[in-house]
């Protein structure tokens, strides 16, 4: 037993890091987490009528716009075919239940989900930052990174 926990240090330094992204894979997640938080964003703008919604919610459409525009170059510039944004299951669902959501419960529910997809969208992004194959959307994802991060600060600090 003790020479069990004596091996336990040097076979987690054995163990392969998780392997990265396919670019394509990435560029897909990617995709799809831009299109939901702008998607959502979208919705939340219809009847909020919290000033601190609206204002990152029109940030969100914008940055998210940007670093979807961020992407598709550097996948172009590099060569690689970005497959075409769509939101996932999970995403629909997300996204009809807000859609159902009224007043002040749709505000909280989306920023609940916002919470959610920066926190998937900032591992998502680290990691390919620090394992992709493809130097120019590393490039990218490692600028997004600091955009995400700053969207958390927002979220963590607002409701």
């Amino acid at each position: 037993m003790s020479r069990m926990l004596f091996l336990m240090p040097l076979i987690a330094l054995a163990t392969p890091a998780a392997a990265a992204e396919t670019p394509a894979a990435y560029l897909g997640k990617a995709g799809a987490g831009d299109l939901f938080e702008q998607t959502s964003s979208k919705i939340v703008l219809e009847t909020t009528s919290d000033a601190r919604v609206k204002s990152f919610a029109t940030m969100m459409i914008g940055d998210h716009g940007k670093s979807a525009a961020m992407l598709k170059s550097a996948a172009a510039a590099s060569g690689v075919k970005a497959p075409p944004p769509g939101l996932t299951p999970d995403q629909q669902a997300k996204v009809a239940a807000l859609k159902q959501a009224r007043g002040v419960a749709r505000d909280t529910l989306y920023w609940q989900q916002q919470k959610a997809a920066h926190a998937q969208a900032l591992q998502l992004h680290q990691d390919y930052a620090a394992n992709g194959s493809n130097r120019s959307l590393k490039d990218a994802a490692a600028k997004i990174v600091s955009v995400v991060k700053h969207h958390i600060d927002l979220l963590n600090a607002g409701r």
